[in-house]
């Protein structure tokens, strides 16, 4: 090889770097999003979840990456998607209904874990008070046994001589088996005897409905991911045996539910976002307060009114925030 070519050869090799050690695109933080229902029962949530993230600065794809894992109402499934964030070692996991929070909370102490929708954090040992949670789990709370005396009054508006009550719940579920007590301690308390349906699996939903047929006027149905991933078969049940509806969000009114009234859970997981942002941005879930609801909606559906031979009391109708119809 002339001398010529040799030091141009050199010249090249030198001025090009090899191409493993070419600097590479860093890492976008990660979310791992534990969504405790279906897709299509949380079908409103996660929009709203993104789009707040979008407008705080965080485009999926571009400077967050967001992984998405659904556990279909079932907790067995929620701690394996807890255990795989786990392993993916992501820098944070979103998630909500306190099952699935509690999967996350038993896998790790490290990674920080917000929730949304909620019931009640403190007593399923979430956290240490809604102002300084401690530890590495903050989030959104809905305070939903709180409002089962309202839901309960709400119920009475709309069924004339109400007298006995069924209540369903995923007792597996630390808060709903709380809201379904205060449900029944609200029925009781303006003289309404309560059934409780009590199950756990989505097996037992259609014998539990099945035993209060001709017997319950009127099905209190609390909020919980399992009932959310099976909400279209509890009211096509319930309106099998003529039972009207009472729901915790405006989800289970869509799919043909008679009435619900709860927090804005779009809202919530709104909220939520912030929180991510907040701790993307370097803060520590511990010195986070657990935010409170501050948007509460009544939704009546018509449609399903009428096919109960129900007629919707102007009372009722002034404080709907939203008609189906």
């Amino acid at each position: 090889m002339r001398r010529r070519e040799f030091v141009g050869l050199l010249c090249g090799a030198v001025g090009t770097p090899p191409l493993m050690v070419r600097a590479q695109p860093a890492k976008l933080p990660t979310i791992g999003f534990l969504g405790a229902g279906s897709p299509s029962s949380w079908s409103h949530w996660v929009p709203a979840f993104v789009h707040r993230l979008r407008e705080l600065g965080w485009i999926e794809g571009r400077t967050v990456a967001i992984e998405y894992r659904w556990a279909e109402g079932r907790n067995d499934r929620a701690a394996e998607i807890a255990v795989e964030f786990v392993r993916l070692k992501v820098d944070m996991i979103v998630t909500g209904g306190t099952p699935a929070v509690v999967a996350a909370k038993e896998v790790t102490s490290v990674i920080p874990i917000v929730f949304a929708a909620v019931g009640n954090p403190v007593g399923a040992g979430l956290v240490a008070s809604l102002a300084r949670p401690g530890g590495n789990v903050t989030g959104t709370s809905t305070q939903a046994a709180d409002l089962a005396g309202k839901r309960v009054a709400l119920l009475r508006e709309m069924v004339p001589g109400l007298e006995r009550l069924a209540i369903l719940a995923n007792v597996g579920s630390a808060s709903a088996a709380l809201e379904m007590d205060e449900a029944q301690a609200a029925a009781s308390m303006v003289g309404l005897q309560v059934t409780k349906l009590e199950v756990r699996q989505a097996e037992e939903i259609a014998p539990a409905i099945e035993t209060v047929k001709g017997r319950a006027q009127a099905l209190h149905v609390v909020i919980d991911p399992l009932l959310g991933a099976y909400r279209i078969r509890i009211n096509t049940l319930a309106l099998g045996a003529r039972l009207p509806t009472m729901h915790g969000a405006r989800e289970y009114v869509e799919a043909a539910g008679l009435m619900s009234y709860g927090p804005n859970l779009a809202d919530g997981f709104r909220r939520s976002a912030d929180l991510v942002d907040k701790i993307l941005r370097g803060a520590k879930p511990s010195d986070i307060p657990v935010e409170q609801p501050t948007k509460f909606d009544l939704v009546v559906n018509l449609t399903t009114a009428k096919a109960l031979d129900l007629s919707v009391p102007d009372k009722v109708l002034a404080l709907a925030n939203e008609v189906i119809e």
